[in-house]
């Protein structure tokens, strides 16, 4: 069955038995004003604008990124235009928190045309919202109230600058406070170090490496569970790397290890490691180390 698509904030408005929207393109609502599930709720739904949700006590679950998300304490989720989610509950709804619905066109001629892109969480799976401290909430609170108060006014030539400053913040803040979430959840994430370097060794360690070639970032990203956005964000903070990084630093370790201890030639080293051209792996080998395959060699010699 097609996804249930919005294609406006009213439509959205609207189907959950809002009032009509203040502005067109963009709107702050209150979790607490949506009460019910409809009996008619899509199996699942698709938008034409960004969603970030702020959820609190909350008796449903909510799937995305082909994951499941039962929401906690102070929980935040982005959702891009075109992204298919669904939303499980009983027919009535408890739950605290808000939501910001902008549509693409709100960002014409601004700076977030381009840079709203670059915010990688909005690609990030269910499983990896963002949890938010206290004083973090209140933070997300104040910047959506602030941008609920601007459009509630007169609106003005200066309303659509002063909404997009604030929606940058909040963005910048999300990038923040993600920032801080990689760090401080230790355990878990360096589990995925751990797991990212396992997968890694076997990979390379395979006999049917040439088989199987070179390892993608998304085959890595899909391995451990996460998505790939999330994973090089994750190992940029833990390790200053990136997945494909990791990837090459794995794949040059085991490239001097067969031109210290093998008489295979690079062709045949290129082969073994999964590269069809012998050329690729001399380029990549010679960025990594500033030595050819060859020049490594022969400084055993």
């Amino acid at each position: 069955m097609k996804p249930y698509k919005f294609k406006t904030i009213s439509e959205y408005h609207q189907f959950r038995g809002l009032p009509k929207p203040e502005h067109p393109l963009v709107s702050v609502i209150n979790f607490e004003s949506i009460t019910q599930i409809r009996d008619d709720e899509p199996e699942s739904i698709i938008q034409d604008f960004y969603a970030i949700a702020l959820k609190k006590h909350i008796n449903c679950k909510m799937n995305y990124g082909q994951q499941e998300y039962d929401f906690d304490e102070g929980t935040m989720f982005f959702i891009s235009p075109g992204q298919v989610f669904s939303i499980q509950a009983n027919s009535e709804l408890t739950h605290t928190g808000w939501l910001l619905l902008i549509h693409p066109d709100f960002f014409w001629n601004t700076s977030l045309t381009k840079t709203i892109k670059q915010y990688e969480y909005f690609s990030y799976s269910v499983n990896e919202a963002l949890y938010l401290s206290e004083k973090e909430e209140i933070i997300i609170t104040s910047v959506l109230r602030n941008i609920k108060q601007e459009y509630h006014s007169n609106i003005d030539k200066f309303s659509q600058p002063v909404i997009i400053a604030q929606l940058e913040l909040l963005l910048n803040y999300a990038d923040r406070f993600y920032h801080r979430q990689f760090i401080t959840r230790k355990i878990t994430n360096h589990r995925i170090l751990t797991r990212l370097e396992k997968l890694l060794k076997e990979h390379f360690d395979n006999p049917n490496l040439i088989e199987k070639g070179l390892p993608t970032v998304h085959d890595i990203a899909q391995s451990l569970n996460v998505s790939p956005n999330y994973l090089s964000g994750l190992l940029k903070v833990l390790t200053g790397l990136s997945t494909q990084q990791h990837i090459h630093e794995k794949l040059i370790e085991k490239a001097k290890e067969k031109l210290s201890v093998t008489n295979l030639s690079v062709s045949e080293i290129a082969y073994e490691l999964g590269f069809e051209h012998s050329q690729s792996f001399s380029k990549l080998f010679k960025t990594k180390t500033n030595l050819s395959p060859l020049q490594f060699r022969q400084s055993f010699n």
